[in-house]
């Protein structure tokens, strides 16, 4: 049978994560091997949970608590909103780690490649266990930066629920929508954190206003904050008109007290909670019926009679519905309002048995994650999260079962069982988890071993992070060098430097370009024959086939087939077709480049009996090409969406900086004393960007890049491209 062990399984320096019946990462032997643990000297972390000294305490206790105590969670945001230190305080307070650890520092327990820990970022998602008053939380930091959206996808997509964390300063950012957006795609329940509400320009409304207007989302406001910016010293609890204060000596934030609101010491901001109370429940009542019920029957007279743990209940239901999302708020770097965070993870997200998965499976060695650390287990239940060794064949997006014959009887029960729920849902749908959607990569540059003799070595190494990293491609050229695609500078700089650290490999990287594509412009139609005689057997193909331009997007070529051709064609001959074709789109006669947007017709087809299929495809291909050639031929360049946000002071040069890269300005918004530009800009004029808006700044501006789609090059710019590419072809 299947399993749902949600799993996770990786190196050891990091653990980039393995869900069992999902995603699948590096050779973990190997990667013991050739990894040390890199934790920082002078770091002190807790006994893992349910051991003393050596000993386990209660093993069942640790690898399988009640399932309706489990908490499979994610935390993701756009970059610098603060995931990685508001996860950081969470261990801390969960009582995992002894010391606070800091990203400035490079000591944090989820950061600990060396690359994350340079650069302050997050890489990789790495998976912590803990628990939190009685219940058992498995939590997994995601990378903010759009170039590893992967890494976000394929943690969401088996998760069981999500903290979406903010700047209060700055409200949805760029990568905010689109976290939100994948989390939506995987129905994913989420609450909100309203991070450094104590940094200057924090605004609770405009960070509220934000994800409702941006992310199209319904906030349910359970706390207000007790001041902003300096100001800031904590947080009401609107549920329970309780006030959450700080002390001021506890330098940790372990320390804080609940006061209830009076009327003698509080007259406004008790008015303030209690309006804010009265707007939550009518807010919940609109959209669960069973608690509109209660409201209009037993407390329609006063909400304040209302219990909390019935409000409670009722806000878990609309968050398990994703009708709607609790916001909390607080500062992670100052150490207050993790602790109701915390609570609110374990009131409002869901178990995993509340998300409809039902799994067997047995695994033949585990591993409970704690980051960089790790215990063997004899078993898991059904809703946990664990490493695996051992799966030297799998890949992100396989789902992991039994036996073959197994996967198909589940299937074919669930899909009993669905038509039985009136096709409602395709139940095999929720047993057989849908492959990742990797995205195209951008850019690509060659990459060279420091000798021919270590090339196997440098096959093996990027083998082992295709394996753990899908959005990297692999490929080579028509000269036979290794072409590395990535989905920006930093992933492939990253990549580079994982070979020199992870691999001992000193490799050389050929200039960055930019992986763009062609297309056709007019029909056009061909024909080809081929005719060799191999030993005694003579192969005969001849094709004719058209090629034309199509209006809507498509990556791959559309294939159609005249109804004379399609009557009597064998699968075996059309498989070779189709592998013609696509063979054939891979390179365009311009810069090489993958062939899209085309509808590809097959008009005629003749086969001499006894020709083989490599002949077939052949033929196709070479067709394909020759049409190609004589098309009107158009190159498309990826287009970014640009988000950069600056100050006043320094928007008139930035906005003629970008007028000269050929950007398109859609949009500029104040957000309290900055300016938000947003627009569009060609991926080859963005090229080391970085650097230059620091120039002209100060280092004050940043900014965010995605891709939005492929578009035609204008006629110059066109004809300047080729020109300086020389005629040289590339394959990207």
């Amino acid at each position: 049978m299947f399993s749902n062990l949600r799993k996770f399984g990786g190196n050891h320096k990091k653990i980039p994560i393995l869900h069992v019946n999902n995603m699948c990462c590096s050779e973990i032997r190997a990667s013991l091997k050739r990894l040390k643990p890199c934790v920082p000297l002078g770091r002190n972390y807790s006994s893992l949970p349910g051991l003393v000294g050596n000993d386990i305490k209660s093993l069942r206790s640790v690898i399988s608590p009640p399932i309706a105590k489990i908490r499979n969670i994610g935390i993701m945001a756009h970059i610098d909103a603060g995931k990685t230190t508001t996860t950081e305080r969470i261990l801390y307070y969960s009582g995992y780690t002894r010391s606070l650890g800091d990203v400035d520092d490079g000591d944090t327990v989820t950061d600990f490649m060396a690359q994350e820990r340079e650069r302050g970022i997050t890489i990789q998602s790495a998976a912590v266990t803990f628990d939190w008053k009685g219940y058992r939380v498995n939590l997994i930091d995601t990378p903010g930066h759009v170039d590893f959206t992967l890494e976000v996808e394929r943690c969401l997509r088996v998760l069981d629920g999500a903290v979406a964390v903010f700047d209060a300063s700055a409200g949805v950012e760029a990568q905010t929508v689109t976290v939100w957006r994948q989390a939506d795609k995987h129905k994913i329940p989420r609450i909100c954190f309203l991070n450094k509400m104590d940094k200057t320009g924090a605004s609770f409304k405009y960070a509220v206003e934000s994800i409702r207007e941006k992310l199209k989302a319904k906030p349910l406001l359970l706390q207000l904050p007790l001041g902003e910016g300096k100001a800031f010293k904590g947080v009401v609890d609107v549920v329970s008109k309780e006030k959450l204060l700080w002390n001021r000596q506890s330098e940790d934030g372990k320390d804080f007290e609940r006061k209830p609101l009076l009327e003698m010491s509080d007259a406004e901001l008790l008015k303030e909670t209690t309006e804010a109370r009265n707007d939550l429940i009518e807010q919940v009542a609109d959209l669960d019926d069973e608690f509109a019920d209660l409201v209009l029957g037993e407390f329609s007279e006063n909400f304040d009679l209302l219990p909390a743990e019935k409000l409670q209940t009722a806000i878990h239901r609309v968050t398990l519905a994703q009708t709607a999302v609790p916001v909390l708020c607080g500062s992670a770097l100052k150490n207050k309002g993790v602790q109701p965070l915390l609570d609110a993870i374990t009131m409002y997200l869901p178990s995993p048995e509340e998300r409809n998965s039902e799994f067997l499976e047995r695994i033949s060695r585990l591993l409970l994650p704690f980051a960089d650390q790790h215990t063997e287990i004899p078993s898991l239940t059904a809703g946990n999260i664990a490493l695996t060794v051992g799966l030297k064949h799998t890949a992100t997006g396989d789902t992991i079962v039994s036996s073959k014959s197994s996967a198909l009887a589940a299937a074919r029960r669930a899909e009993r069982e669905g038509e039985k729920k009136h096709r409602q849902n395709n139940e095999a749908e929720k047993l057989l988890l849908a492959g990742v959607e990797i995205p195209e990569p951008v850019f690509f540059c060659t990459i060279e071993p420091p000798s021919v003799a270590r090339q196997p070595d440098l096959d093996y190494a990027l083998k082992c992070l295709q394996r753990e990293d899908p959005s990297l491609k692999v490929k080579l050229d028509p000269s036979g060098q290794t072409v590395l695609c990535g989905m920006g500078e930093l992933h492939i700089e990253i990549i580079h430097d994982r070979i020199k650290r992870e691999y001992g490999l000193e490799t050389y990287l050929g200039p960055l370009q930019v992986a763009y594509r062609e297309t056709i412009l007019n029909a056009v139609h061909a024909t080809d024959t081929l005719d060799r005689t191999l030993g005694d057997k003579r192969h005969l193909v001849t094709v004719e086939l058209e090629v034309k331009p199509i209006e809507t997007s498509s990556v791959t070529p559309v294939i159609k087939y005249a109804a004379s051709v399609s009557e009597d064609l064998p699968k075996v001959s059309q498989e070779a077709i189709e592998n013609g074709i696509h063979s054939a789109c891979l390179q365009g006669p311009l810069l090489g480049s993958p062939i899209q947007d085309v509808a590809i017709t097959l008009h005629s087809l003749v086969i001499h009996p006894g020709t083989s299929t490599t002949m077939i495809s052949a033929c196709v291909s070479r067709c394909i090409q020759k049409a190609l050639k004589k098309a009107d031929k158009q190159v498309l360049e990826p287009l970014m969406n640009l988000e950069v946000t600056v100050t006043r002071d320094y928007l008139s040069p930035v906005l003629a900086d970008l007028a000269q890269r050929r950007g398109t300005i859609q949009e500029i918004q104040t957000r309290q004393e900055n300016k938000i530009v947003t627009g569009f800009v060609p991926l080859a004029e963005i090229m080391g960007y970085s650097t230059v808006l620091r120039t002209l700044t100060s280092g004050s501006a940043t900014f965010a890049l995605e891709l939005s789609n492929y578009q035609a090059m204008n006629p110059q710019d066109q004809t300047a491209l080729l020109s300086q590419r020389g005629g040289l072809t590339q394959v990207l």
